[in-house]
């Protein structure tokens, strides 16, 4: 299972990622692809995200059962701890430094 979800993202990122997804909600889509067709996908988001922010998330063998990926400001971080990956909030403040300096 693959899950994309996309704030701010032009129509032509929303229109490949419908191609091979589901678009269940504005800008969150979900679908079964293979490693190769989810890497390709995440390639597209990267190129054309533009000033939006996106998150994947997918199944694998871990010890959560999910991996993730983000790109774009956001106030959520992701960090690694004890091979765990979790998210990390940033204050409001420092959250909107962040994206002024993008």
């Amino acid at each position: 299972m693959l899950v994309i979800d996309l704030e701010n993202a032009p129509p032509r990122l929303r229109g490949r990622l419908a191609v091979w997804l589901l678009e269940i909600r504005a800008g969150v889509y979900v679908g079964k692809v293979s490693a190769r067709i989810r890497e390709m996908l995440w390639d597209q988001v990267c190129q054309g995200l533009g000033e939006g922010n996106a998150v994947m998330v997918w199944a694998t063998n871990t010890e959560s059962g999910f991996d993730f990926l983000t790109l774009g400001a956001n106030r959520r971080i992701p960090i690694e701890m004890e091979g765990l990956k979790l998210v990390s909030f940033l204050p409001m403040e420092e959250a909107d430094e962040t994206s002024d300096l993008d």
